[in-house]
């Protein structure tokens, strides 16, 4: 919190040096200032002051500052300077940076960028603009440190000195063979802790985990949290090495892949834009899609309600207690899948345990409806007008109604996974929808028996 207050009090310090005209103590502030700071002090400029304060940077700082800039701040920036600014600018970014950039960027902007960087970029950079978007290729790197298996630790070292400077990483070093197939992975603590003459494929570890470059990015971000790594090697279908992935990158596909799920499960079409910045037209568009469905769908209960007419008819307090019962199935089945969607997510539950998740979850769903049930029964009986049966027929249902929602929960997920569905959309208004339906038919046929007999 502290830390948010002194950035804003900067950011006001740095307007006012800019309405002063104190350019040169300005410069000075901003060059010292982390760039993903300098890259958010932009969003609080006017459009018409960001180009003369991007000019304020050092070249080194103005690549690495643009890196960490919203890509509508990039798009504008990139609108006003001139070609060989640009030049610069994509020269210095790292390759998946400059990548990551151009993917923001509309085709117009992409045509003036490509043109202003040199042939062999350009070269690599459309290869990496062809892999799938969310794809492993899409997020690597080809600035890595990579040693033939014959090397000595001796030219190994020489040769991370001489270009070190330019890579991603140096901390995890890779080892090829003549072919340029992967055959092992050393770190830079073993290479400096061993004698010159060692050779390298007598240190390195020869058992590499790596991903394809077609490998979807959610497969990579887990193998990223359960091998608790800093980089992983990227290689082609004959497995020669093509690239790495860094953690900075996997940072960013969790988060990506998170906000995705979220908006899933809350019934949204999933959109990368940042929500001040989506017009109203396009955030009703991917809202009233699934809206619409749900609407559709919830004809099922009433459907239901209609079939049953005659059951409403003969007591008509029962429709009173439609609504608790509806909600609670509902929140019950959000429960069981939320809990599901979560740990295949992170790898804890796979389609192998479809069994023992169902049997956990009914056995859940017995404990938590017997207990609702048991104090829903004494709350009417203290508190409401109706008739025993009623009351009994109302909490019976919920305690059935809880334990199908749970099973349902589950159930649902699992078999999205199972049908190469993303499971984030099995939950939370699709599955209160189902589970609706569900528990109008319990509560009707309970109704029957308790009600309409007594």
């Amino acid at each position: 919190m502290n830390d948010e207050i002194e950035k804003e009090q900067e950011f006001e310090e740095w307007l006012n040096l800019l309405d002063e005209n104190k350019f040169s103590v300005l410069k000075q502030e901003m060059n010292e200032e982390y760039p993903a700071n300098i890259a958010e002090f932009f969003e609080e400029v006017p459009k018409k002051k960001r180009l003369f304060l991007f000019r304020l940077l050092t070249k080194d700082n103005a690549a690495e500052t643009f890196s960490f800039m919203a890509s509508d701040v990039q798009e504008d920036i990139v609108n006003s300077i001139t070609d060989n600014e640009v030049r610069s600018i994509v020269d210095e970014l790292s390759m998946d940076d400059a990548v990551d950039f151009l993917g923001e960027m509309p085709a117009n902007l992409i045509s003036k960028i490509l043109k202003n960087t040199s042939d062999d970029k350009r070269k690599i950079i459309n290869q990496f603009l062809n892999y799938p978007e969310d794809s492993a290729g899409s997020l690597m790197t080809i600035e890595f440190v990579q040693f033939h298996e014959n090397s000595t630790v001796a030219k190994a070292m020489e040769q991370i000195r001489k270009t070190g400077v330019d890579k991603e990483t140096i901390y995890s070093c890779y080892v090829v063979d003549k072919s340029r197939v992967l055959v092992g992975m050393v770190s830079l603590r073993t290479i400096i802790l061993s004698g010159d003459d060692t050779l390298v494929s007598d240190i390195m570890e020869d058992d590499v985990i790596y991903v394809q470059t077609l490998d979807d990015q959610e497969e990579v971000a887990a193998l990223f949290k359960k091998y608790n790594l800093i980089a992983l090697p990227v290689v082609d279908n004959e497995k020669r090495l093509v690239g790495i992935i860094t953690v900075d990158d996997i940072v960013d596909v969790i988060e990506e892949e998170t906000t995705e799920d979220i908006e899933k499960m809350s019934a949204l079409v999933p959109s990368d834009d940042e929500y001040l910045k989506t017009g109203v037209g396009k955030l009703a568009k991917n809202r009233i899609i699934w809206l619409l469905v749900l609407m559709i769908s919830g004809t099922f209960s009433s459907a239901i309600i209609s079939g049953y007419q005659s059951v409403l008819e003969s007591s008509v307090i029962l429709a009173s207690f439609i609504p608790i019962l509806m909600d609670t199935g509902g929140n019950a089945g959000s429960q069981a899948s939320t809990l599901i969607i979560r740990g295949m997510a992170v790898g804890e539950i796979g389609l192998k345990d479809i069994f023992l998740v169902i049997w956990k979850e009914i056995r859940v769903g017995v404990i938590c409806g017997i207990t609702l049930a048991a104090v829903n029964f004494l709350r009417l009986m203290i508190f409401s007008h109706a008739t025993t049966f009623v009351n009994l027929t109302v909490s019976l249902s919920i305690c059935v109604t809880v334990i199908l929602s749970k099973a349902i929960g589950c159930v649902l997920p699992m078999g999205a996974k199972k049908l190469k569905i993303d499971p984030a959309i099995m939950a939370g208004p699709l599955i209160t929808t189902i589970v609706d339906s569900v528990s109008l038919i319990v509560f009707f046929n309970f109704a029957k028996v308790f009600v309409l007999r007594n």
